[in-house]
């Protein structure tokens, strides 16, 4: 359990220094470039989505196990973070498109209201709950483990973590593909 808590305790420190992108190669603009890899797991070596729940944008209680039987995506952002603007288009309209998966938002180092005003301003709907302290990427750790915000996580229905997305130029294509691929290639 004491080895759990220290490997969950560097990855979080990972990711906070991932965002701070102070004298890293690749930081911009106070976060860390991806390095513009999509990860697929084949289902045999998946590992289990961690429990995501916390309080969203509004205050209200959000938890992932609502979710249970559905390809979930989870996306990790700041509304401070250029390349999370720039995919914001995309979630929406993949989100908008596919009903039959569901969308949450992490919020990494932003205010609530910030992050509200934001998704009101693209017409997202989806949940955000506010990730304090990176400690919810930080359960994705034995899986695929975030390095740079934005990163974007697909759990397949049974809840085992299918895909990571690590760039910073997302596309409707790239995500359709992942969510089919998690869809289709569930044990």
């Amino acid at each position: 359990m004491r080895s759990r808590t220290a490997v969950a305790a560097v990855v979080a420190l990972v990711a906070l220094a991932g965002c701070s992108g102070v004298g890293t190669r690749g930081s911009t603009g106070g976060y860390v470039s991806a390095d513009g890899t999509v990860t697929t797991v084949d289902p045999q070596d998946r590992e289990k989505g961690p429990l995501l729940e916390g309080k969203d944008l509004d205050g209200n209680d959000v938890t992932s196990a609502d979710y249970a039987g559905k390809v979930v995506v989870v996306n990790a952002w700041g509304s401070w973070c250029p390349p999370c603007r720039k995919e914001a288009p995309v979630l929406k309209q993949v989100s908008d498109e596919q009903t039959d998966v569901q969308f949450v938002g992490l919020l990494q180092r932003d205010k609530p209201a910030s992050a509200k005003a934001f998704n009101e301003s693209k017409g997202i709907t989806y949940p955000t709950i506010v990730d304090n302290g990176g400690k919810l990427v930080a359960r994705f750790g034995t899986s695929l483990p975030v390095g740079a915000i934005p990163t974007t996580w697909v759990i397949d229905a049974q809840g085992m973590v299918a895909a990571r997305i690590a760039t910073d130029t997302l596309t409707v294509k790239t995500l359709e593909g992942l969510i089919d691929y998690a869809g289709k290639t569930t044990s």
